[in-house]
């Protein structure tokens, strides 16, 4: 009996990751994420007709847990807990739901660029940075929105070369973030 659909797409998808991470975007085929697999290129394509085909995908899925966490923002006092645990959801988001994705954008910003999930992920983006500080708000307070939602972007990519964890990096990039916002938080941990 045949692998299930949904595990041969979520296979096609993280070797696909692994690969564009491996060569990049632009220099990886079809055919070397077939070979990776395993599979025939007519195999893959059952599931996916090109390149941008898995990384919409890929993309789709994030940015639905994305639109959960706005509306959720939405829905709730504008209040400094508010404004916390949204941070802290957008943390828990980026690092266990999509560092491989976000790895992606951030090494491949030319292709982001050109393709329409690239718009809809920056849309998302400063929807989360106006939750935590509207138009309204004194231009500084929105700077360090910015720099909070995106502290925990980089916190994600910076010191790669150092000997951290991605515990350590959450940790941290959260701490930032919150210092962002007005909210100290301790990096001891």
């Amino acid at each position: 009996m045949g692998e299930p659909r949904g595990d041969t797409r979520a296979r096609i998808q993280a070797v696909a990751l692994e690969l564009f991470a491996e060569h990049g975007y632009e220099k990886t085929s079809l055919r070397e994420i077939a070979e990776r697999l395993h599979v025939t290129k007519a195999a893959l394509y059952y599931h996916f007709k090109t390149k941008e085909d898995i990384i919409v995908s890929l993309f789709d899925d994030a940015l639905a847990r994305l639109d959960d966490l706005i509306a959720w923002g939405q829905a709730q006092p504008p209040t400094v807990e508010t404004r916390q645990e949204i941070v802290r959801r957008y943390a828990d988001h980026l690092y266990t739901s999509t560092p491989g994705i976000m790895r992606f954008a951030h090494e491949n910003q030319g292709t982001m660029r050109e393709l329409a999930v690239g718009e809809k992920l920056k849309c998302r983006v400063r929807a989360l940075i106006e939750l935590l500080a509207d138009r309204k708000a004194p231009l500084t307070e929105q700077l360090k929105s910015a720099m909070a939602i995106f502290g925990l972007n980089i916190a994600l990519f910076a010191f790669d070369d150092y000997d951290i964890t991605d515990e350590q990096r959450r940790t941290t990039g959260l701490a930032v973030a919150m210092e962002m916002i007005g909210t100290p938080q301790s990096t001891d941990s």
